[in-house]
């Protein structure tokens, strides 16, 4: 059964000004949660958008500057590698020979773009502007979409961003988070051209950073689901090949990629540090591919799980896609979220960056009314606060298995695990499940 492109789906009937509030519905799900909980952005409610934007990044940019909170060193990543990387991209190479490039080819426009400030900035100042502009795109757009209606997802990302303190700028996740978030954003309009533009956008946030291609996953069948994907291949196969033709080894990130281990912060790792606390391990971590990750009996074993893991959810996300009989505006958005988390918790690494991604496609989600990914938004946010004092604030021990370093990754996985769990199963009740009457 295939349904319209645009299928018409009128909201619920509203009570009238004389009628009470309903008592059985979930706060997360009624309509004065959305509008009364949270501040909604017009032309007054703008300027403090942006204000609290100007202050909390002034603020990131003051702990990025000092960079001593815990292990300190956050900002070693783009002053040292990323500058490296840079150097290595200007002659027309890929770091093939560096075991901690692991990425798509695409990141290496991204890593070349601050050299377009270097004639007046440093690298590392050039790629803080860069990012913080990018940061500044996705309010912008989540504030449009959220001008319209009684929605949030603007003060989402505002307010949820610096949960991570300086981590964002000093990793190129938010430009590749920016790319997929307004490849959604775009998704939500009728114009064809708006669905080609996004596809595009998910085409070139693949090859920055494979995940945003997720954004495609929920798009309506038919007439959008045509243009968009078809966008997002001419783009990622032009883009592709023009990198190959200008630089060497542009490829050469699947094989360090496919030779990653269990790091500390997965799901995996967690396990391993439980049973090492139990005394029933007896592995250690140790510095592998740019991260801490574990080594000794079973490691592998766990490993090849966790990629079958992967597989399953990469399944069962086909399998709803091909059995989602309803699609509301909302349902690209919560689908890019579901997808997203499912492969981050079957994931062998569990970077704290990949908060920066699951907050963004959360604001999305918050910028539609119809969306059912309130509660998987609201577990997100302690999981962002767990993720920052995972690192860089208690990072030692963490990677020593300490017992405050265990317990906040086990807090910070079982919310991420439960928010993925909750994603998964709202969206097949909203779209694959059948109507109760």
């Amino acid at each position: 059964m295939t349904t319209p492109d645009h299928p018409d789906h009128p909201d619920l009937p509203r009570a009238s000004a004389s009628s009470p509030p309903s008592l059985t519905r979930s706060p997360f799900e009624s309509d004065s949660f959305t509008s009364a909980t949270f501040v909604t952005v017009g032309s007054g409610p703008a300027l403090a958008l942006a204000a609290v934007w100007l202050v909390t990044r002034v603020g990131m940019l003051a702990l990025l500057a000092s960079d001593s909170l815990g292990i300190g060193g956050v900002g070693h990543e783009v002053q040292l590698l990323y500058r490296h990387w840079y150097g290595l991209l200007a002659d027309g190479t890929f770091p093939l020979s560096d075991p901690t490039w692991q990425y798509p080819p695409g990141a290496g426009l991204v890593i070349m773009a601050p050299g377009l400030l270097m004639p007046w900035l440093g690298y590392t100042q050039a790629f803080v502007v860069l990012t913080l502009l990018a940061d500044a795109a996705v309010t912008l757009g989540l504030a449009v979409a959220d001008r319209s209606r009684l929605t949030h997802g603007a003060w989402y990302w505002v307010c949820a961003l610096p949960l991570l303190l300086h981590l964002p700028l000093a990793r190129y996740d938010v430009q590749a988070t920016a790319l997929a978030v307004l490849a959604l954003l775009l998704f939500k309009g009728r114009s064809p051209a708006a669905h080609r533009l996004g596809g595009a956008l998910a085409g070139l946030g693949a090859l920055v950073k494979v995940w945003p291609a997720l954004a495609l996953i929920g798009t309506p069948r038919g007439r959008t689901t045509r243009e968009a994907w078809t966008a997002a291949a001419v783009t990622a196969a032009t883009l592709l090949a023009v990198l190959a033709l200008f630089f060497s080894g542009s490829l050469g990130f699947l094989r360090q990629q496919g030779s990653r281990g269990v790091q500390v912060e997965s799901l995996g790792g967690t396990a391993l540090a439980l049973g090492h606390a139990a005394g029933l391990w007896p592995g250690t971590a140790e510095i592998r591919y740019g991260a801490y990750e574990y080594v000794g009996p079973y490691v592998s074993t766990l490993g090849h799980l966790f990629l079958l893991l992967t597989v399953a959810a990469v399944l069962w996300l086909v399998l709803w896609r091909l059995r989602a009989t309803r699609w509301s505006e909302a349902t690209p958005l919560d689908a890019a979220l579901a997808a997203v988390l499912l492969l981050t918790v079957t994931s062998r690494v569990i970077s704290p960056q990949y908060l920066i991604w699951l907050l963004g496609l959360a604001a999305v989600c918050l910028t539609s009314r119809r969306t059912v990914m309130r509660p998987v938004a609201l577990l997100l946010l302690p999981a962002a606060a767990l993720s920052s004092l995972a690192y860089p604030v208690l990072y030692a021990e963490v990677v020593t298995g300490a017992p405050a370093g265990l317990a906040v990754m086990v807090l910070r996985n079982g919310l991420l695990l439960a928010a993925a769990a909750v994603a998964a199963h709202r969206l097949w009740r909203a779209t694959v499940a059948p109507v109760r009457e």
